[in-house]
């Protein structure tokens, strides 16, 4: 059947030595791409509910697979507006991409094996960049140590695999005239994307107990998880062992 199965086939932005001035013409046709899908949206709006408002206050944040550093730059300003501060650290393979973010805390390293010592942030996001990694054994790996070195939170979200993602992204991705590989690359994004059944499963593999994985909007799957001790000191008392039900997090 037509996408039960993942695409392979990389994505030309992932090519490794692409002259700057290209790749900096390639982030920029992504975000107008991302604007327009309303990227920032989850860690806005979701996660700020999923925490608390008491609890986002002060956030030291890793973005995991942070490509420009676009995403951190649109957080901390939207977070700086709520009165909020968040810090974000950019992580990303690719040191040519971070270049592009410059006066920011960046870190060029792989999402598979972080150099950061356990629990040493709040918070461990990434967006959109799951299906960069080529198996599932690398996701494992990758949600292993988003979980080892966070303290408290992990919120990821990723490209949901179905058609009519893939249409939307097929049709957009034209009517915003974007050049030809960044076509191809939304095409196959989408096409490399996993489903929830799919993380559910690495999760477990992971070690990231109680993670719940959800389907948003038709187009995103989301995955956040948080832990007991980080929970239990922000639950105002409850038990960790309390269900969400009887004791929101972040109350």
């Amino acid at each position: 059947m037509f996408l039960s199965q993942r695409a392979t086939q990389g994505e030309y932005l992932d090519t490794p030595g692409l002259p700057v001035c290209e790749l900096a013409e390639s982030y920029q046709a992504l975000g107008r791409v991302n604007r327009l899908f309303h990227y920032a949206d989850p860690f806005q709006r979701l996660l700020v509910h999923w925490l608390g408002k008491q609890r986002v206050q002060s956030l030291a944040i890793l973005d995991l697979g942070a490509g420009d550093g676009s995403l951190g730059q649109v957080l901390e300003r939207w977070a700086a507006e709520q009165g909020w501060s968040w810090r974000v650290t950019n992580l990303d393979l690719n040191p040519d991409a971070l270049r592009l973010n410059r006066n920011h805390r960046n870190v060029a390293a792989s999402v598979l094996s972080l150099p950061f010592k356990d629990e040493s942030f709040d918070l461990v996001i990434a967006s959109q960049m799951t299906h960069h990694l080529t198996n599932e054994t690398q996701v494992v790996r990758h949600f292993g140590e988003a979980w080892r070195v966070t303290r408290d939170a992990l919120f990821v979200n990723d490209l949901h695999r179905n058609m009519l993602l893939l249409g939307l992204v097929w049709l957009t991705v034209r009517l915003l005239r974007l050049p030809r590989a960044m076509q191809s690359d939304g095409f196959i994004s989408v096409l490399r994307g996993w489903r929830v059944t799919e993380w559910q499963k690495m999760a477990a593999e992971a070690g990231i107990p109680n993670a719940r994985v959800w389907l948003h909007m038709g187009a995103r799957i989301m995955l956040q998880a948080r832990k007991l001790k980080s929970r239990s000191v922000t639950t105002a008392g409850c038990s960790a062992s309390e269900t969400s039900a009887k004791c929101p997090s972040g109350a």
